[in-house]
């Protein structure tokens, strides 16, 4: 009769061999898996903060675009920290105009934010020169929308914005409307450049030209 031979089963040491090896699979694995997460909230983030900024940008052109110079109003004015614009209605049946402003604000929780607000349509002097007025408040840290009225919308995170005016075929630093004189309500070009803050997302220094379309196309540098 023929003895079996007993089945020789693994050692403590092979297992625990084993379990360091599994163990060490399963690290590198979860480590690529939290990559992965890693580069798609990051590639997220980025689109987000892409998709943000050229939605600003392109209701910036639209606001310049619209910009109309009226009797006894301004078209434009930039006091170092708020511009606002007089422009007119998309929509050709309304007859009316808004004043639009944009600056550079803290929110609630302190982050530095481009904001822009914008008045209800008008259709006299004396509201418009009202909403002028309530624009220049607005722009003041100390002045919110609901004191004010109007709409206002947090765009973006902003360290930083600047404004140049191109006038007399070269550029230079944005004035007050006192400045521009009433014989050139609007400048033939706008220059605005935005200081982003550091991040994953976007970063540096973005800078974006107007041209007014009744103006010959400013030289770039």
């Amino acid at each position: 009769m023929t003895r079996m031979r007993p089945t020789r089963g693994f050692t403590l040491i092979e297992l625990l061999v084993a379990i360091a090896v599994m163990a060490l699979l399963a690290l590198v694995s979860w480590q690529g898996l939290e990559g992965m997460a890693r580069a798609q909230s990051i590639n997220r983030e980025r689109s987000d903060a892409v998709l943000t900024l050229q939605t600003a940008l392109s209701q910036w052109t639209a606001d310049l675009d619209a910009t109309v110079t009226l009797a006894q109003t301004r078209a434009m004015d930039w006091d170092g920290r708020t511009l606002r614009l007089t422009r007119r209605s998309t929509d050709s049946a309304l007859p009316v105009v808004y004043v639009v402003a944009w600056t550079l604000r803290s929110d609630a929780a302190g982050v530095a934010r481009w904001y822009r607000w914008q008045s209800p349509g008008l259709t006299g002097r004396p509201e418009w020169q009202q909403a002028w007025d309530r624009a220049a408040a607005w722009g003041q840290d100390s002045t919110s929308s609901d004191e004010v009225g109007g709409t206002e919308i947090a765009l973006m995170p902003l360290e930083a914005w600047q404004l140049f005016y191109f006038r007399n075929d070269v550029w230079g630093p944005a004035v007050g409307a006192t400045a521009l004189g009433t014989g050139t309500p609007l400048p033939d070009g706008v220059r605005l450049v935005l200081s982003l803050p550091p991040g994953p997302a976007l970063a540096g220094v973005l800078t974006r030209d107007w041209v007014r379309p009744t103006a010959s196309a400013p030289k770039s540098s």
